[in-house]
């Protein structure tokens, strides 16, 4: 069994920076390939949106809104995605999911969600 472990979340001021980590826990000898990794956010009843992601050639693509501010970065051999999020809103404010499109030895390729981690911007 494959889980996703986030990290990094907190409580910081609007201009400041914070970085998300997500790593692959638990069964990862059984992962093959890992496609993309991401990041999506939920605002308290709102639905869930896109902020980024990054391919397994590294392309990346940013949600319009976090764009020249946040960057996604991964590191195949840690199984890990990085969130670095810099001049942060007080709209950024949300709880932060991390994905990784996997395949192991006994499932197919699949998305994997990690549990959330909260992070609040203070104006």
């Amino acid at each position: 069994q494959v889980q996703l472990v986030e990290s990094g979340g907190g409580l910081v001021q609007a201009g400041g920076s914070l970085r998300l980590s997500c790593a692959a826990s638990g069964s990862i000898v059984s992962i093959v390939s890992i496609d993309r990794m991401g990041w999506y956010r939920q605002a308290p009843g709102k639905e869930r949106e896109f902020v980024a992601t990054a391919t397994r050639d590294n392309s990346k693509t940013y949600a319009d809104s976090v764009k020249g501010r946040f960057t996604i970065s991964r590191d195949n051999a840690k199984k890990a995605v990085y969130l670095t999020m810099n001049s942060l809103k007080p709209e950024d404010t949300a709880v932060y999911y991390c994905y990784m499109n996997l395949k192991t030895f006994t499932m197919p390729n699949s998305d994997y969600w990690g549990q959330g981690t909260q992070v609040t911007v203070s104006s």
